[in-house]
């Protein structure tokens, strides 16, 4: 039934249902007419539970809108991958199409390497390079001459990076 509660009331019903209708028995099968008062109570219970739930706390954070739905998350994770689309379309080749295979478009090294017909350490040695040079570029002030010029430039780009963009630019941020 769920909890100590819910049985206890269950099993209250059971004895009012069973007293009240006490005069309709005839005094056969105790047994089989208290267990079938007992399954149809239980079952009407069942029934109503479904129509009175109460959710949990982690039912009613499933139920809220994801963040896909909330403006200003959409508008923050369109602005941070077109400022790392951005970067990584500043820096110099090769680094610059495996970077934007990795961080745009969030292939894994090894399809990088069979699309490119490149060997797996260099494209792993070139997502390195490519994270150290986007996170100093990252790093800069924006009158710096390393920084790009159009991050401000807040057209759609072709990425696709599910995870949020905090994460996105964390990623790009970390060592190794």
């Amino acid at each position: 039934m769920g909890n100590q509660f819910d049985a206890e009331d269950i099993v209250q019903e059971i004895f009012l249902s069973a007293y009240k209708k006490l005069s309709d028995f005839d005094r056969t099968y105790e047994k089989a007419w208290l267990c079938k008062i007992t399954a149809n109570k239980c079952l009407d219970f069942l029934k109503r539970a479904g129509r009175r739930s109460i959710p949990t706390e982690e039912a009613y954070f499933k139920e809220l809108p994801g963040e896909d739905f909330l403006p200003e998350e959409s508008y923050l994770d369109r602005e941070a991958k077109q400022r790392v689309y951005t970067l990584c379309e500043n820096l110099k080749s090769p680094y610059k199409e495996v970077a934007i295979q990795h961080f745009c478009q969030e292939l894994s090294v090894r399809e990088i390497a069979a699309n490119t017909g490149k060997n797996v350490k260099t494209i792993q040695t070139q997502i390195y390079r490519a994270k150290a040079m986007l996170k100093k570029n990252m790093e800069a002030p924006r009158g710096c001459s390393e920084y790009p010029k159009n991050v401000d430039n807040h057209l759609e780009v072709p990425c696709r990076y599910p995870g949020s963009s905090k994460n996105m630019e964390k990623n790009i941020g970390r060592s190794g």
